[in-house]
């Protein structure tokens, strides 16, 4: 038995080396980064993260040290689906969103990486394994870039190895979107995979609008076009529309996933691992896709999703941007030829450097 002792949650602010701004989040100084340490009783420690947009991670911080952590306290750190159905429901009424599922990411995420490094294996190997090199695209937060900016960002990404691209839409006027992704296709040319993600910035009816004005850009998907709560609504803009939709970033369940899913408005679904529950649920809302014949692929966190990815055969793409963070980690995700790289040491990987991240608390 692998007795927990100790469970920690620390809160740090993570400042952008500029602002960024997308079209309904508005504009970010810097990201919030809530971590959770487990100890077990002969001192091994896993590490998990959640991360916010600047605001609510108090709440998480709060959440997982002050309530989650006693209710783990002297379980069996190797029995995570039963710890994470008991504080599911613990949690069920006043939580079954924001930050009390923010927090159980982290929580979950910490106890896979502790039990993934008392096996001496690689988180990926773990969970089963399928290939260590998923796709990778450049995921920016660029919507206020210009044209003649975009395509120089993009330059810098494929420098640094990237081979596939993501920008933001959801402009006020639909042509300026229109003419950045023409852009792009002119400079980059019709085989370089493109994605655009809109960050729920439409109506339905706006949405199939674009949908079909970016149409003839060949796009690899057009990302959560609207708010998450309308399930029939994807389906119209899917249908109607005419390209692949992804969405699922501000999905937080595996049953959140499955009425999407069902819905038929989901191309590409695309969990958090750090708000949809943690990987516990990430792994089973890939499964669910699978079954579906659905190929998944993942927002934010790149440094963990890229451990799950690996062991997921329906792996479709990981999206790649640290938003600063992986200043603060010891071996930053690697990229190669459109590719990234799941390391193989045992654990999902990631360790932070704790002496810097203490000067970044709010």
């Amino acid at each position: 038995m692998a007795e927990i002792r100790e469970t920690r949650a620390d809160h740090y602010l993570i400042p952008l080396p500029r602002a960024l701004e997308d079209s309904m989040h508005g504009r970010m100084a810097g990201f919030e980064v809530v971590t959770a340490r487990v100890r077990d009783a002969d001192g091994a420690e896993g590490v998990g993260y959640t991360f916010t947009c600047g605001v609510n991670g108090g709440a998480a911080a709060d959440i997982l040290g002050r309530e989650m952590a006693p209710r783990v306290a002297g379980r069996d750190a190797d029995l995570i689906e039963a710890i994470w159905k008991d504080l599911w429901w613990a949690f069920h009424y006043g939580g079954r969103g924001g930050p009390t599922v923010l927090a159980l990411s982290a929580l979950d995420m910490a106890l896979w990486d502790l039990k993934a490094r008392r096996a001496g294996l690689a988180l990926w190997r773990l969970l089963g394994g399928y290939d260590p090199k998923v796709p990778a695209y450049a995921g920016g937060i660029d919507i206020d870039l210009t044209p003649d900016e975009l395509v120089a960002q993009t330059y810098e990404n494929r420098a640094a190895g990237h081979r596939a691209i993501k920008m933001k839409v959801g402009r006020p006027l639909l042509r300026e979107d229109v003419a950045k992704i023409a852009a792009m296709r002119a400079e980059f040319g019709p085989d370089m995979p493109l994605m655009v993600d809109a960050n729920m910035a439409y109506t339905v009816d706006g949405a199939i609008r674009a949908a079909r004005a970016f149409r003839e850009f060949d796009l690899v998907w057009f990302e959560e076009p609207i708010p998450p709560d309308d399930p029939a609504g994807h389906a119209r803009v899917l249908a109607e529309g005419g390209i692949p939709v992804a969405t699922g970033e501000n999905l937080r369940s595996l049953w959140d996933f499955r009425t999407v899913i069902a819905s038929g408005g989901v191309s590409f679904p695309e969990p958090d691992v750090t708000n949809c529950g943690g990987v516990t649920p990430f792994m089973k809302i890939a499964r669910l896709a699978e079954a579906h014949h659905l190929p998944v692929t993942s927002h934010g966190a790149h440094d963990i999703t890229v451990q799950l990815l690996a062991a997921c055969p329906n792996r479709s793409y990981l999206e790649a941007h640290g938003f600063g963070l992986e200043q603060y980690i010891e071996a930053p995700l690697v990229i190669e030829e459109g590719h990234a790289l799941a390391p193989d040491r045992p654990g999902h990987g990631v360790v932070f450097d704790w002496e810097r991240l203490e000067r970044l608390r709010p």
